[in-house]
């Protein structure tokens, strides 16, 4: 948990809360160097919601008090557990002594990777939680499906596939030409002109069309998500729907997870219509096949597995980008800071993860022969 100073201005009152401690001195002496900086008149300091208190974080408190009385600002320290009250004496007793802040000292490599390594395992672990609790609200909505929020569902998909259309159409577009001119250029030297529509119709249907399209909701789509949900965590919305005792999983998480499952399929295709059309308008400038060789050909040469294969992927991938988003989005903890590294990281871990599981079947389904 990390510490939080909140103003009360109509009451002259500072609350702090969280863990006042070492490991988060160096963010709350910011913090609270630019409260301080407005405070003109007497104030209080209320410590009743810290959650722990060291001697750094009690050291801050007392040598933001001093600094406040040098400038003849009166200052109230109150509901502070005893504990913490001891810790406060102590603090002000050594601070005739020593002026300075006690400093956190650098890690070491190998803390700095444990550190790490503890963190990342924590977050899997909670993300695997997170997905279990998707899952079993949603096996639970099934059995009511009329108590879906169907407006939010359409709006979500609206949102998410009717608006994204042009941006991924001309992406598609212009994959469709550069794969054609890249292989083209090589085709041509051996004569083999016919053979790009294979080439093109396996690597847009089968993998480009997919993957581009996920990459590029997930960078639009997968952001918005956490940057919504972080929002309306900062805003305490989520825990006002817990107070009245609403399901925040079943109102935010399943209608955006329902909407981009069936959204997915339909913008890949959508992303594979426009591929192979740049794929024949360089084929048709640079290699002289004509759209209905093109077609013709297209239709004889490539299978409809390729097709289902590739649209049988959108839906792994839109699973990904919802629950990455929605995670990272309940991951926002304290201020608008939180929001922008929780977005870039949900946009970071879904591409990731979505590399990782096409490539993972492109084996298996290799390996199958299919």
């Amino acid at each position: 948990m990390q510490a939080f100073i909140t103003v009360d201005e109509q009451k002259k009152t500072l609350k702090l809360s969280g863990d006042w401690n070492l490991a988060h001195v160096n963010q709350i002496k910011k913090e609270f160097d630019a409260k301080i900086k407005h405070i003109k008149q007497a104030v209080t300091i209320d410590g009743g919601s810290i959650v722990k208190m060291d001697s750094a974080g009690a050291w801050l408190i007392a040598s933001t008090v001093q600094t406040l009385s040098q400038q003849h600002i009166k200052v109230n320290l109150g509901q502070f557990n005893p504990q913490h009250q001891e810790l406060l004496a102590l603090a002000n007793k050594q601070l005739a002594k020593n002026n300075q802040l006690p400093s956190k000292g650098a890690l070491s490599p190998i803390a700095v990777l444990g550190k790490y390594t503890i963190e990342q395992t924590t977050e899997f672990i909670q993300f695997v939680s997170f997905i279990g609790e998707i899952t079993l609200e949603g096996v639970r909505q099934l059995k009511n499906p009329f108590n879906w929020r169907w407006k939010s569902i359409m709006n979500v998909i609206n949102v998410t596939g009717s608006r994204a259309l042009p941006i991924i159409a001309l992406l598609s577009f212009m994959i469709g030409i550069v794969i054609s001119y890249q292989m083209g250029n090589q085709l041509r030297n051996y004569g083999a002109n016919v053979f790009i529509v294979n080439l093109l119709g396996l690597s847009v249907l089968r993998e480009f069309g997919p993957l581009i399209t996920a990459i590029m909701i997930a960078g639009r789509t997968g952001s918005a998500f956490t940057a919504e949900i972080g929002i309306m965590k900062i805003n305490q919305e989520i825990d006002s729907l817990n107070t009245m005792g609403f399901n925040a999983t079943a109102l935010l998480i399943l209608p955006r997870l329902i909407a981009l499952f069936v959204v997915m399929p339909l913008l890949t295709m959508w992303a594979n219509i426009f591929g192979i059309i740049g794929g024949m308008v360089m084929a048709q400038n640079m290699l002289d096949i004509t759209w209905l060789d093109f077609l013709s050909r297209f239709q004889r040469e490539i299978p409809l597995k390729t097709l289902l294969i590739g649209l049988l992927k959108a839906p792994l991938f839109a699973i990904i980008i919802a629950t990455v988003g929605c995670f990272q989005g309940m991951k926002v903890y304290g201020s608008a800071e939180s929001v922008g590294s929780r977005t870039t990281k949900s946009v970071v871990v879904a591409i990731f993860l979505i590399v990782i599981v096409d490539a993972l079947l492109s084996v298996v389904l290799s390996k199958y022969k299919l």
